[in-house]
């Protein structure tokens, strides 16, 4: 490797390393900061598990987390359901004006969230008489993921080979057990990818829930509404144990994909 080369190399090692610690520092530092007693200088440290206790008996933050849950697990499952149904249908049958279809598809994406949370919450109360409960919410979040979940799908579908479908079906399954046999094997991981996009958007959306929800309490509006009265060391706890369960889901995901439990992508030929 020549002078030049090595040169280059190493200002991009060092590049790289510098994004790291941009991206991922305040994360750390966060978690630092929940397992020392004085936060606002923690130099020397003095080390507790005392906001991690604290954080364990305080009732709100528990219906804020099982609320925040309800709203990521259902968004989640119908922006999948609808994303995948809108996929296919719009690459496996002749639809006409495909790209307009496909626009109604994405139009969220150029929407800002604010003004989806307000929208939705005239029209469910206006129109369709729901109050602000969980369930608007989960509709209001599920308009907002949509657009992801339907490019994730759409990036897998367009390199499916609908010849199989045909095949089975000529073999005589009909079109649902065509589906769950053989076109859910091939694109599963797109729609789990799919869900679990939906899921982080509508768990950590603060605007679009905090419009459509009233008084219920979630973790962003909880976190929201103490930040107004100061940054509470419970909150780096909170924020730590989020963290963590996202890291942690990630690496066994990455296990999965190492030892081949999970493929990505489609299989080959």
């Amino acid at each position: 490797m020549g002078d030049g080369r090595r040169t280059s190399f190493f200002l991009q090692a060092l590049l790289l390393a510098f994004l790291y610690l941009f991206l991922y520092f305040p994360i750390f530092y966060i978690a630092f900061l929940s397992f020392v007693e004085n936060t606002t200088w923690p130099f020397p440290p003095l080390y507790t598990l005392e906001w991690y206790s604290r954080l364990a008996i305080m009732s709100d933050f528990h219906e804020g987390l099982f609320n925040s849950l309800l709203i990521g697990l259902g968004t989640g499952a119908l922006a999948a359901l609808f994303a995948t149904a809108g996929a296919m249908a719009l690459l496996r049958y002749p639809v006409r004006r495909k790209a307009l279809v496909a626009l109604l598809y994405l139009g969220p994406l150029f929407v800002a969230e604010v003004l989806i949370g307000i929208s939705t919450l005239m029209f469910n109360r206006n129109v369709l008489g729901l109050p602000g409960n969980l369930f608007s919410a989960i509709l209001s979040n599920t308009t907002h993921a949509l657009a992801f979940a339907f490019l994730v799908v759409l990036s897998q579908l367009v390199r499916y080979d609908w010849r199989m479908d045909d095949a089975a079906m000529v073999f005589g399954a009909r079109p649902l057990r065509c589906f769950f046999e053989v076109t859910l094997p091939s694109i599963w991981p797109a729609v789990l990818g799919a869900f679990l996009v939906s899921f982080l958007l509508a768990f950590n959306n603060f605007e679009i829930s905090f419009y459509n929800l009233g008084a219920v309490p979630t973790l962003p509006t909880i976190a929201w509404g103490t930040l107004r009265h100061g940054i509470e060391p419970e909150l780096y706890a909170l924020a730590t144990l989020v963290n963590l369960a996202v890291f942690v889901a990630l690496l066994l995901l990455y296990l999965l994909i190492r030892t081949g439990l999970v493929r990505i992508g489609l299989p080959e030929d």
